[in-house]
């Protein structure tokens, strides 16, 4: 070959690797697609959003997963104003009104865990070891109205929020006071001011795991747990392309049977087992999903 078609072919060569680079940069930092979530913050502090999101753009290349991290009454609102394509949530009270009034369909149970009620070392209000959450909130409000305890609620009106609410009010408690603290933040933010004042408050299992391992809370432990009253289950749910504009409900669609489906059922189980020595969430089989719908029509009535 001439000395000059070498060259005319190396320049080629080089332009195209060049054109290849630029448009694996430009696909990566500009997705063509963009698919909004609007999630509860206990999902997305734990960091198993990101990992699900991760293998799904793997394999959907030129699509981002953007996620919205808020309290699941927020994520349901922002979903009605069409600010997402899809809803990951905890609140079943709340859920069920957004279904009938038309703005989220198809919703699936995609995982659960569980709450806890943690608090101080000294546990002040002696519930350590009590296995009815709502006994356990009684004797918070007497320590309380006592001066002697504290408690941190988000305030929120997150589905942890909710689910304290329900408490409260199956032991016919109203709280309030300087005992009562709202810290109307994330669960992470609350569980470091529970932690920081050394109070009691409400988490779910996740997000107080992974703080805990991390050494970003060291003044709390779990000091109720097991109550069929504290479990907790998370939901998927397509925003209603009829009721709200400018849904990518096809994506949506994909995204959401990827979570349901085998592959991202695998992801659930094995999320954080290494790291913290626990399921920071549990995937939903079919013998384990009629037993969770009737515990999510239990809390949505």
């Amino acid at each position: 070959m001439p000395r000059i078609d070498r060259y005319v072919a190396l320049y080629i060569l080089l332009g195209l690797i060049v054109a290849g680079s630029l448009f694996t940069y430009y696909m990566f930092f500009h997705p063509s697609v963009v698919l909004r979530v609007s999630t509860t913050t206990s999902l997305y502090a734990t960091g198993l959003l990101d990992k699900l999101a991760d293998e799904f753009m793997e394999r959907h290349p030129g699509v981002m997963v953007q996620f919205i991290p808020v309290g699941s009454g927020e994520a349901l609102r922002r979903a009605s104003l069409g600010d997402a394509d899809l809803v990951l949530v905890h609140a079943p009270n709340l859920e069920k009104i957004y279904l009938s009034e038309g703005y989220i369909m198809d919703g699936r149970i995609f995982a659960y865990n569980y709450f806890v009620i943690v608090g101080p070392p000294d546990d002040p209000a002696g519930i350590r070891g009590m296995g009815n959450a709502t006994e356990a909130f009684i004797k918070i409000y007497e320590s309380g109205l006592a001066g002697e305890s504290l408690f941190v609620s988000r305030g929120d009106n997150s589905g942890t929020h909710n689910r304290e609410l329900f408490i409260w009010s199956k032991a016919g408690l109203e709280p309030g006071g300087s005992w009562y603290i709202e810290s109307g933040s994330g669960m992470s933010q609350t569980l470091e001011i529970a932690n920081e004042k050394s109070a009691y408050t409400l988490s779910d299992m996740g997000t107080f795991l992974k703080l805990k391992k991390t050494g970003v809370i060291d003044n709390l432990e779990i000091m109720v747990s097991g109550d069929p009253d504290l479990i907790n289950i998370y939901s998927v749910y397509l925003v209603n392309p009829s009721k709200v504009d400018d849904v990518n409900i096809e994506l949506a669609k994909e995204f959401m049977n990827f979570i349901v489906g085998e592959d991202g059922q695998r992801i659930i189980s094995e999320y954080g087992v290494s790291e913290y020595g626990s399921n920071l969430f549990y995937p939903v089989n079919e013998e384990k999903l009629p037993e969770l719908k009737e515990i999510w029509n239990y809390f949505a009535s």
